[in-house]
């Protein structure tokens, strides 16, 4: 049976949410009661200032999609670390990183904007600690092989691969309504990112959004069957450090996450400034990409911005939640509750002052 779309008749957006996110999404919004209520009791922990060393014998379990960070800092030589990661987790998509905090097996992320506000919709505490800001697009809609979309106009009544708790989710309806395109208009197919290319090579949708770096292979395997690529200039605005509270609450937790910061911060920065080196060991080694198309990636890469005020990202992120909103896909709420200001301006005081601004 195809996947249901938000705009089938008698789905409504909630069974959309439940579809997509499985049983476990499904129970937090139901728990949204008792999540507030556990967060009322570590409001206090919360507050407290941070604590300025490490408690030895603190651990972390940190989210190293495909072995990404670890390899960052291993390549950066930041190898020295005041706490011990008991697990470099292989986990990426928000919905994955949203299911890994839940059960305790994950204690900080690295994802967009959307994962904190689909948690807070789940009924589930986490907390933004630290904000990259990425000014170039870092996805683009790829087409199935055959395909006569040529714009996003083209994608009124067509099948688009949606992913809700993702950042190619929010991408795919800030691009739409800059189109003049209503959700109605089209299909939104609910799935989660790494269905993405079998939903494209299926003809399942038409349409999906694919990251800069999973683009080229595509392309290059179904360019000939009249696959190609639709760009935009629509940009996720956010890649951030994110916890759940409860680790948050945990001084001695909450003091390596601190820790950690500035290390992730130098990390991509050392990327962005060895292109050479990070194509070589990361993706021809680990992603089995050829160097030119390694090459092209990081042609596109975003320069690593980390704000010593936050504002900007407050601001889109409101944004993204008021248009999640509007489609019925959440609740209207203030995002202020998803930031802890107690970590504003850590990551941008570990890097020169060309990656602040």
């Amino acid at each position: 049976m195809p996947p249901l779309s938000p705009a089938s008749p008698g789905v409504d957006r909630r069974l959309f949410l439940s579809s997509l996110l499985g049983v476990a999404a499904a129970a937090g919004l139901s728990g949204c009661a008792g999540a507030g209520a556990a967060g009322t009791k570590s409001e206090g922990a919360l507050s407290a200032p941070l604590a300025a060393k490490v408690p030895s014998g603190t651990s972390l379990k940190i989210a190293s999609y495909q072995g990404s960070q670890e390899l960052q800092l291993k390549l950066a030589g930041l190898t020295e670390l005041p706490f011990a990661v008991s697990d470099w987790a292989n986990i990426g998509a928000g919905p994955d990183v949203i299911n890994a905090f839940r059960s305790k097996s994950l204690d900080v992320a690295n994802n967009a904007g959307i994962p904190p506000i689909q948690a807070h919709y789940q009924g589930y505490d986490a907390k933004i600690v630290a904000i990259n800001i990425t000014r170039k697009p870092n996805y683009l809609f790829a087409t199935k092989p055959g395909s006569d979309i040529q714009d996003v106009r083209g994608f009124k009544g067509r099948k688009l691969a949606f992913s809700q708790g993702q950042a190619q989710g929010v991408v795919l309806l800030r691009a739409l309504k800059q189109a003049g395109i209503k959700y109605d208009d089209v299909e939104l197919v609910p799935l989660t990112s790494n269905q993405f290319l079998t939903a494209l090579q299926a003809g399942q949708v038409d349409i999906a959004p694919l990251a800069n770096q999973q683009s080229p292979a595509y392309l290059k395997q179904y360019g000939s069957q009249g696959a190609h690529a639709i760009t935009t200039d629509v940009v996720d605005l956010l890649n951030l450090l994110w916890a759940p509270t409860s680790v948050l609450a945990d001084s001695a937790k909450a003091a390596a996450v601190a820790a950690y910061i500035p290390l992730w911060a130098k990390g991509q920065v050392w990327a962005y400034e060895h292109p050479d080196a990070w194509n070589e060991e990361f993706y021809v080694k680990t992603q089995n990409l050829t160097l030119a198309q390694a090459r092209s990636i990081t042609a596109l890469a975003n320069k690593p911005l980390f704000p010593p005020s936050w504002t900007e990202a407050v601001t889109w992120e409101q944004e993204t939640a008021d248009l999640l909103a509007e489609g019925g896909f959440v609740k209207a709420f203030k995002v202020d509750s998803l930031f802890d200001r107690r970590f504003e301006g850590i990551a941008a005081k570990a890097v020169a002052a060309e990656y602040r601004s």
